[in-house]
């Protein structure tokens, strides 16, 4: 039975390759895919190199700067960079619509900055055509024209009577056609491979990389069940390739359009001017302990006194001053994170929303299983400014605590009359080593995986529907 299922996928493999239909398409499609891999890897690469100089270099002058007041470090600030991971060769998900560094300093959370394309955070439009995009929008149209007549052609050219009087049922027919146009898209996965084997040499988890050839190999396996289904169901060529080509529009552009926008609609998000006035005015009630004559400073200020038994601030082991901006940025980074942790859970809420509608359309799938894959998805964008923050609000306190520590109150309220004070509230550059070295990369292979299980789960429902479907019909064809 094998045998002769091989042997109707075989004489299918020969006609493509006598089509010029089909090796013109195959030759067109090998041809944007080894542009765009190219295209793609060499754009990532230079983001990946650029992006580690500028982060060695950003380091090297924060550590470089002289003997300074700690305040005026905190406010000199620091850059980190979202270095792009491997897989990102593939599909660099939300890399061209987010922010690709911050500048990180004391009393604020700035935001990412120089990203290529301002969008919303899960759309990865057609801002740069790339391997991802390839297969996921343009593989199913080269499925599409050379499949679209496996079942209709041999009514056409009078083959199914015979096929079948030889004893060959429409199921062992079905099964044969499937093999002939699964081979030829799992073929096609070998640039995929490649690139997930170069990534996994260049330091990518090897789950991680196993999932994305799995997660396309999934995805091209429910357009041949389709492509087949329809092939099985109607009698026309010209009708076949109409109706998959209106599948194809509706599955690649019309429902991730109704997926954004109803995600938009479902949860709609405050626009940045609102958000940015609610948190400030909250930030200004808590100050940001430049002004230590609050009335909530000055209670700080009695229980210190109170806790060290002394009369003047002079008198405490500790200085004032930096006590208070150690307080104050604890208080003012409560609210920030408040307010970020806040906004981006409405922006998981909106990808998590649009990602449902994966369950009609396998492009929806597919693409949000493969930026999870990648570690090139929203999370991990969140993740990247998550560990950016600690950053921050770690080396802005550590400078806090030097501060603190090792400048005298006299000297820090004298330093703007006094030359000499001025002068030993400058503190040692080797104060300046609380900043620690910046390395940002995406979860485990693992973890990516479990964010990757409801794409998984759309695709792998959709192929059993469509096989059960086209099965049921295999069994009624007729000449």
């Amino acid at each position: 039975m094998m045998s002769g299922l091989l042997s109707i996928a075989r004489a299918e493999w020969q006609f493509w390759l006598r089509s010029r239909l089909a090796v013109g398409a195959l030759l067109i499609f090998a041809l944007l895919l080894v542009a765009t891999s190219l295209v793609t890897a060499l754009r990532m690469s230079n983001a990946q190199h650029e992006r580690a100089h500028q982060q060695t270099a950003a380091e090297e002058t924060f550590l470089s700067q002289p003997d300074r007041h700690p305040h005026r470090m905190v406010h000199y600030g620091h850059y980190v960079f979202r270095i792009p991971p491997p897989l990102s060769i593939i599909d660099p998900g939300v890399d061209s619509v987010t922010g690709q560094s911050m500048f990180l300093e004391g009393h604020r959370q700035n935001t990412a900055m120089f990203a290529d394309a301002r969008a919303s955070a899960e759309l990865g439009g057609f801002e740069t055509l790339t391997a991802a995009l390839a297969y996921q929008l343009f593989l199913p149209l080269l499925l599409i024209a050379i499949g679209h007549g496996l079942i209709i052609r041999e009514r056409e050219e009078n083959t199914l009577a015979p096929l079948l009087a030889h004893g060959v049922t429409g199921i062992q027919l079905y099964f044969a056609k499937w093999m002939a146009l699964a081979g030829a898209s799992l073929a096609m996965l070998l640039p995929l491979a490649v690139m997930c084997a170069y990534a996994f040499f260049q330091d990518s988890a090897p789950l991680a990389s196993a999932g994305v050839i799995g997660i396309y190999a999934l995805y091209l396996l429910v357009w041949c069940s389709l492509i087949l289904l329809v092939s099985s169901v109607v009698r026309s060529r010209s009708l076949s390739l109409g109706i998959l080509a209106l599948v194809w529009l509706s599955a690649a552009l019309i429902v991730p359009r109704i997926a954004v926008e109803s995600a938009s609609s479902a949860v709609p998000a405050p626009g940045k001017l609102e958000t940015d006035y609610n948190m400030q005015a909250e930030l200004r009630e808590v100050g940001d302990g430049h002004d230590a004559g609050t009335p909530r400073f000055l209670q700080l200020q009695a229980d210190l006194l109170a806790e060290y038994d002394a009369t003047r601030l002079e008198d405490l082991p500790v200085n004032f001053r930096g006590v208070v901006a150690q307080v104050a940025e604890a208080d003012l980074t409560e609210v920030m994170n408040r307010h970020a942790d806040a906004r981006m859970a409405l922006e998981a809420d909106q990808a998590r929303i649009a990602a449902s509608f994966g369950w009609l359309s396998p492009v929806v799938a597919v693409s949000a299983g493969s930026r999870a894959l990648a570690g090139t998805d929203l999370a991990t964008h969140h993740q990247f400014l998550r560990k950016a923050e600690a950053v921050r609000f770690d080396f802005v306190q550590g400078l806090n605590r030097v501060h603190t520590e090792q400048l005298a109150y006299s000297d820090d309220i004298n330093r703007s009359t006094d030359a000499e004070a001025e002068r030993r509230a400058r503190m040692s550059a080797d104060n300046w080593n609380v900043l620690d070295q910046f390395v940002f990369k995406p979860d485990a292979g693992g973890e990516r995986l479990a964010r990757a299980y409801q794409p998984f789960a759309m695709l792998i429902a959709w192929l059993l529907v469509l096989s059960a479907i086209g099965i049921r019909i295999a069994r009624r064809v007729q000449p």
